[in-house]
């Protein structure tokens, strides 16, 4: 007997919805925003199954070394789909990436992107793009491809997520890390643009579920709505931190991303050392206290949740000190010394914070 074809007709890939026609609409709106990003090593254009990079860049290098790295923005996309703002998450992605990378030492060179979608918004996508690119620009490095995937039936049409990796160099003998750190070096802190990419499941439920806040609602710490200071992109460091590195001596850089500041700057102290952190050297952002007040978080949870006010920590010795503020005021970033290096004596832990926020 023969098989009959459902009602309707046969089988599609546009019945099961996947929509190629948008896909490639999507690929010839973001195509002027990859442009944008790009270096002199780059070899090609967007459409390619894999991004080409002239690696003969690496010959100036007596031995150079790959960073590679790789990222999401956790559940702040949530925050972008509510609010139908999409050209300003790539920022986030990328700052994720490419300060991870500046960590060691490294120059980011290139990053690929994927976007996972419910279903493809040609203009939505084309977006997210944009704000990849723009982003890349600010960290100096070139967009050399990515992906985007449409998954219905798993996602919802307005659902998507985000990921990045990248790619830098360092030479070998300028590595930086936790074995350059000595007593006596000085903690400089760079400041935050807010909560970045980290801790939005924390304060999603602080504020959505527990406090019952809309995105429209005006927040009077803040100067305006609650959606704008959620969606509040990444500062990106990576430029300022290889800018620090030609003008200063720079032992070690901790990126505070998710786990806090103590958490991540534990992770480049050397065994024998300790880190001590100043609260009262800063005041973080009125954000951290709505949050913590609005959930009733103890202090020690939004602290190893949150950045709380820092972004990026280096950790220089003392006679660097002037010239590092100096090069970062310059580049308009607010820094400031809030710690120092010691020894590690009887103490358990790599990092301690001391005193109270200044108000």
């Amino acid at each position: 007997m023969p098989e009959t074809s459902p009602v309707g007709g046969g089988a599609s890939y546009a019945a099961a919805g996947v929509d190629i026609e948008a896909g490639d609409r999507a690929v010839e709106l973001m195509k002027e925003w990859v442009k944008k990003a790009t270096r002199p090593e780059v070899v090609g254009g967007l459409g390619g199954f894999a991004g080409l990079f002239d690696a003969s860049v690496l010959k100036r290098y007596d031995r150079p070394l790959l960073a590679s790295a790789t990222d999401g923005v956790g559940t702040k996309v949530d925050i972008a789909r509510r609010l139908g703002v999409y050209d300003t998450i790539g920022h986030d992605l990328v700052g994720m990436v490419v300060d991870d990378l500046v960590v060691c030492g490294a120059e980011p060179l290139f990053m690929t992107d994927y976007i996972c979608v419910g279903k493809v918004y040609p203009e939505r996508v084309a977006a997210i793009v944009k704000g990849i690119a723009e982003g890349c620009v600010l960290a100096g490095c070139a967009l050399v491809g990515g992906e985007t995937a449409e998954h219905p039936g798993l996602l919802g049409a307005d659902d998507f997520d985000v990921a990045g990796a990248g790619t830098g160099v360092v030479e070998a003998d300028r590595l930086l890390g936790a074995e350059r750190i000595r007593p006596g070096d000085v903690a400089i802190a760079m400041e935050s643009s807010g909560l970045h990419s980290n801790g939005y499941s924390l304060v999603r439920h602080v504020l959505f579920d527990r406090a019952g806040w809309s995105l429209d609602r005006e927040v009077a710490e803040f100067g305006r709505t609650l959606g704008e200071e959620l969606l509040e992109p990444t500062k990106i460091y990576a430029l300022d931190c290889l800018a620090l590195t030609r003008t200063a001596e720079v032992h070690a850089y901790s990126h505070i991303t998710g786990g806090g500041l103590a958490n991540n700057l534990a992770r480049v102290i050397p065994d024998a050392l300790h880190a001590t952190i100043d609260r009262s050297t800063w005041t973080p952002d009125p954000v951290f206290d709505v949050v913590g007040r609005a959930g009733s978080v103890e202090r020690a949870e939004l602290e190893k949740t949150l950045n709380m006010g820092v972004g990026m920590i280096a950790i220089v010795p003392q006679e660097s000190v002037d010239v590092a503020l100096t090069t970062l005021a310059d580049r308009g970033v607010d820094a400031w010394v809030a710690g120092e290096i010691t020894e590690r004596g009887n103490r358990a832990e790599a990092v301690t914070l001391t005193g109270d926020y200044a108000s």
